[in-house]
């Protein structure tokens, strides 16, 4: 008995430390629509990164020389292997440029450009995945939501999630039941990797303002 109840200790130690996370490491989960995915143009000074700014690589992308599952310096594009600069690529650099030096800032990101917002529902995305959208869900396995709840339980294994970071509003422009969508799509991450909602908040971006835009009326929804 003492002996089985010994090597029980020695397997939780081997297991704890094999998986042991870096509470230095913050991650953050980004999802959204086009602007999460990328449309700014990536210029020079946007390929200056701080090491101590990662993504969690999303897909493989022998163009980037990237393997997805894995940590790179975010370099932009840090979603799919052609977006552009996103609101995270920018998210990251101020971070860790007010933190202190010990602290490592990293990012998943898992965007689909025109998407409606409960196609990251986990429990009717299936009615939402429209014609033109088919090959970017499919390359995340047929549901984006799905695929970044994997990564982010890979990662939590060398990090601790700090937050979730959403951009979108443009395909639910005027849909007063968008924070009620948003809502239950944030619950079922809490749920879904163990997390608490006083320790990681949700953090929601605005559509432009200026008066001409097609969706700036979509920020009081937010």
């Amino acid at each position: 008995m003492k002996l089985k109840t010994n090597i029980l200790s020695i397997s939780l130690f081997l297991s704890f430390n094999l998986f042991a996370q870096d509470p230095n490491l913050h991650i953050y989960l980004c999802f959204g629509q086009s602007n999460m995915e990328g449309q700014g143009i990536i210029e020079n000074e946007d390929l200056d990164v701080d090491e101590r700014f990662m993504v969690f690589q999303a897909k493989d992308c022998p163009n980037l020389g990237t393997t997805k599952e894995t940590w790179y310096i975010a370099v932009p594009p840090n979603c799919h292997c052609y977006s552009k600069l996103s609101p995270a690529d920018h998210f990251g650099k101020i971070m860790v440029a007010e933190l202190s030096n010990n602290i490592t800032v990293g990012i998943i990101n898992v965007s689909v450009g025109g998407c409606d917002i409960r196609l990251f529902d986990k429990d009717i995305y299936v009615d939402y995945v429209y014609p033109w959208l088919l090959d970017k869900v499919e390359s995340y396995d047929g549901s984006p939501y799905h695929y970044l709840i994997n990564l982010a339980q890979l990662a939590q294994q060398d990090g601790v999630i700090k937050g979730i970071l959403l951009h979108q509003g443009e395909a639910n422009s005027g849909d007063q039941n968008w924070p009620y969508y948003v809502q239950k799509i944030y619950n079922d991450m809490l749920t879904d990797l163990y997390l608490d909602m006083e320790d990681v908040p949700l953090l929601a971006g605005e559509m432009l303002s200026e008066p001409n835009n097609c969706c700036a009326d979509m920020n009081s929804i937010v």
